[in-house]
């Protein structure tokens, strides 16, 4: 199961991830966002989990993050980019010319709201990743009920906008599991 956790902001944050077993990391570039990372900072966290854990940039559009996009794994994108290395992001479904590495179905659009997953998410193709309200509680009963190939965890594992929590992220990916 791919488990990727957004919003990371310390170096020390990225290493819990890889300690615990995280698929992936999102840095946030939308200044959108209470997890907002610089440009000049972004490319230091993208630098630090080089090698050790996948690192995704994570913006609403390609304009946000141009100046860190060769920095990144992947670029995780709310409006759809012709790009080789794209993670879209949508509560829509995607239409057949759209093409990217990874779906991701956020319909809280990052705020961390909760809702149910839509049955047309079955004939999504390539690898469907769910994000939105995730948390310790209700993600084994997602990935029951939808068998994505992966989630994506932000706020519910924080005591603050960007200030993750060790065990929260611990608990959740344990939750993965089960």
């Amino acid at each position: 199961m791919f488990v990727k956790v957004c919003g990371l902001t310390t170096e020390e944050q990225i290493d819990w991830a890889v300690e615990l077993g995280y698929s992936a990391i999102g840095v946030m570039g939308t200044t959108k966002s209470k997890r907002y990372v610089e440009p000049a900072r972004a490319r230091e966290l993208a630098a630090y989990a080089r090698g050790k854990i996948r690192s995704f940039a994570v913006a609403l559009e390609k304009a946000e993050i141009a100046d860190v996009i060769d920095d990144f794994d992947v670029i995780q994108l709310y409006n759809w980019t012709d790009l080789p290395n794209l993670a879209y992001c949508s509560a829509v479904q995607p239409a057949p010319e759209q093409t990217y590495e990874y779906f991701f179905y956020d319909a809280s659009a990052g705020s961390g709201v909760f809702a149910e997953f839509p049955d047309w998410l079955d004939q999504v193709p390539g690898k469907l990743v769910l994000a939105g309200g995730l948390s310790t509680d209700n993600v084994a009963g997602v990935i029951e009920a939808h068998r994505p190939y992966g989630v994506d965890v932000s706020s519910s594992v924080e005591l603050a906008p960007g200030v993750k929590s060790f065990d929260a992220m611990r608990d959740f990916i344990q939750a993965t599991k089960g």
